[in-house]
């Protein structure tokens, strides 16, 4: 079997799950003839046609929009927008709308919506290109917010979150489209959603981070691993809702935490995450918490992008901080 990228990963699930289900539409700018701007969705139109995979004019606002009036009627609407940054002015859409249709209508009426996004940076574009807001989606009520990390899990769960009766935003680190491949067998087997992911078993400190900043994750875990310390690694894959009791049981073994994003550190994602941590597992930690993220500032041109991206070398000493702090108090 040919491994695959995590961009050539969601194609096959989305040939997939339109294979299985013809309620399923594929929707957005430039998605058919060109297969998007990344290539996510190349040959989808010639295999399943134009009434199936559509191009629209560039108006996020209307995206968003219909999405919602598809799925109420019975559709299962994929709609992708180009880059995270170009998504806010669908948010009354899928604030007011999608996220309350179940509440709305008192569970009459659910919304089966994927809405997919390329985020983060890495990849030298140029501004609006390179957002790492998913902080915004995971505030809002009746939202399921995921984030895949490598090939398989883009498959299994972008699967899932197509079958998934309430709407999804499925953001796809563009960072790591073609960074890593792997086998991903067709299956059509779903990965759980609400679910995290421990990459790498370890005793000494939990690191938790997710989207393309695993892979400065793992690899700070080896080089720690050659000093000694074992990191155990987390993918929570789902951010809202989050598996707190995956993090809860590995801080059972761990006892310290680093949680690495690179959106920007004030209100990030992470801080929820050791918040949590603290209402629910504060008498097993023997450190502070440790966050490495991005800076409270607009992502920089490219010149500057590998400064504000976290680093492998931010996170080693962000770990060797809490160690040094547990072992001063004589933990």
């Amino acid at each position: 079997m040919a491994e695959i990228t995590l961009v050539q990963a969601v194609t096959q699930a989305l040939a997939h799950e339109m294979q299985a289900d013809p309620t399923v539409i594929v929707y957005g700018e430039d998605v058919g003839i060109n297969g998007g701007v990344f290539r996510a969705t190349e040959g989808l139109q010639e295999r399943f046609g134009s009434a199936r995979v559509l191009d629209t004019p560039l108006a996020e606002t209307m995206i968003a929009g219909i999405a919602v009036g598809m799925a109420v009627q019975g559709l299962r609407p994929v709609a992708e927008f180009q880059f995270m940054g170009f998504i806010y002015p669908a948010l009354d859409h899928i604030l007011s709308h999608a996220g309350r249709f179940r509440n709305r209508t008192r569970g009459r009426l659910s919304c089966p919506i994927v809405y997919r996004a390329p985020y983060g940076g890495g990849i030298h574009a140029p501004e609006h290109h390179s957002e790492s807001t998913e902080a915004l989606f995971a505030h809002i009520p009746g939202l399921r917010l995921v984030v895949p990390s490598s090939p398989a899990r883009a498959y299994g769960l972008l699967l899932a979150a197509i079958r998934d009766p309430d709407p999804v935003i499925f953001l796809e680190p563009k960072r790591i489209y073609r960074a890593v491949r792997q086998e991903v067998p067709d299956s059509g087997q779903a990965l759980p959603l609400d679910c995290a992911f421990v990459l790498r078993e370890g005793s000494d400190i939990t690191l938790i981070a997710w989207g393309a900043a695993l892979k400065e994750t793992l690899e700070a875990a080896e080089l720690l691993a050659a000093d000694g310390i074992q990191a155990e690694v987390i993918d929570p894959a789902t951010l809202k809702p989050l598996d707190i009791h995956t993090i809860i049981d590995s801080l059972e073994k761990t006892h310290c935490c680093v949680v690495v994003h690179e959106a920007a550190r004030f209100c990030g994602l992470g801080a929820e995450v050791v918040a949590q941590i603290n209402e629910y597992a504060f008498d097993l930690l023997e450190a502070p918490v440790q966050r490495v993220t991005g800076y409270d500032t607009v992502m920089p041109y490219y010149q500057l992008e590998a400064e504000y991206l976290p680093g492998v070398a931010r996170i080693v000493a962000a770990v060797k901080e809490v160690r040094d702090y547990a072992k001063g108090r004589g933990l």
